[in-house]
């Protein structure tokens, strides 16, 4: 399956850039090279020097320029070779990389791989709680031998706590005592779940300040935007109580592929700077505590689901659909029409203009 590319997409934290060493990661199948520039800002350029295709990663940054480490030869931010070390220095016009978009926002760094010029017709959704002007922020990272899709369905269907978390997330009331609805609008998908009298695990319900045995009535909102950004919504409250009477959490989750069988997965919590000492505690606690669950349990049924599936197509493998899969179904159905659309756009790019005018001509 092709990877959406007029899309963006988080590449790496903002922390992982720097000036003086180059970060390499493969995004949607191609080899990709970061640096920050000397005002700081950052670049990104294939990881592939055009002279004799070594890797730019395992070069100098040189001030606003990165330099190869087979011949020299050094790139600036636009991907143009700005320094030939050999000879009278001329400098070859097809010496360039290829360079992408960045944007950075909410603690990360956000490339995008199509178009350029699309670039900024296409805007974010929000993720407001992760401004760190005003917000305690902790995140996290893991790599997911998965497709990025099977892991979208995992967060869009949090029904499976009560059997693959039942000694962390989950609770014996899930299933019997929570109801579930999704909802499509415009190119947004929603997952909400809410269930009453559970009884969480005590580290769980300890971040909810909830004492242990406490019945509670949990909800469980989640949003999905393409080509994979998530955001979820945590409330708990005691049973019976409005949802105020209890504590909510946010938290953002970005998928972005690294490949068509694994997922570089970004997640980040956070909470209002208004809390106090008890923000900056609980958004540690929910990357170091809550997400742990995820990387003992998720991961390994993520990436058995992928062993299972090889390298063949979801809906070649005719996957029997429960109630429970109505938001994935839907996010599934979005991305299908957003890569055909994307399809069409490149073909009809490649038909030389003579052929588009003759086309129109005879329709």
């Amino acid at each position: 399956m092709p990877f959406l590319r007029n899309a963006w997409y988080v590449a790496a934290w903002s922390r992982e850039l720097n000036a003086q060493e180059p970060v390499q990661r493969t995004l949607l199948g191609e080899s990709i090279v970061f640096f920050r520039d000397s005002r700081g800002a950052g670049v990104a350029l294939s990881n592939r020097c055009p002279h004799r295709f070594a890797p730019l990663s395992g070069g100098k940054v040189r001030g606003d320029a990165i330099e190869c480490p087979y011949h020299g030869l050094r790139f600036d931010r636009t991907g143009q070779c700005v320094h030939n070390p050999h000879g009278d220095g001329r400098i070859p016009p097809a010496a360039r990389a290829a360079s992408y978009p960045l944007m950075e926002r909410y603690g990360a760094v956000w490339i995008w791989m199509g178009e350029p010029e699309r670039a900024h017709a296409v805007a974010l959704p929000s993720f407001d709680y992760l401004d760190e002007r005003h917000h305690e922020t902790s995140s996290g990272y893991l790599l997911t031998k998965a497709h990025y899709q099977l892991s979208a369905d995992n967060l869009l269907d949090l029904s499976h706590f009560q059997f693959l978390h039942p000694q962390t997330l989950g609770s014996e009331q899930m299933a019997a005592n929570g109801a579930a609805t999704f909802e499509q609008a415009g190119d947004t998908v929603w997952s909400r779940r809410l269930c009453r009298g559970e009884r969480l695990q005590a580290f769980v319900g300890s971040a909810y300040g909830m004492p242990a045995g406490t019945a509670v009535d949990r909800r469980l909102n989640v949003r999905w935007n393409a080509p994979g950004l998530l955001s979820i919504e945590v409330g708990v409250a005691p049973a019976g109580m409005p949802p105020e009477c209890g504590r909510v959490s946010f938290s953002g989750h970005f998928l972005t592929p690294e490949t068509e069988a694994s997922t570089h997965y970004f997640f980040a919590f956070g909470l209002p700077k208004a809390m106090g000492e008890a923000a900056r505690t609980l958004v540690e606690y929910a990357v170091h505590g809550l997400m742990t669950p995820f990387k003992q349990e998720d991961l390994p049924m993520l990436e058995a689901q992928q062993r299972a599936l090889g390298g063949g197509d979801f809906w070649a493998a005719n996957p029997v659909m429960l109630s429970i899969d109505g938001a994935a179904i839907r996010a599934r159905r979005i991305m299908e029409h957003k890569l055909a659309d994307e399809l069409k756009l490149r073909q009809a790019a490649a038909i030389p203009i003579e052929c588009r005018s003759r086309t129109a001509t005879h329709a």
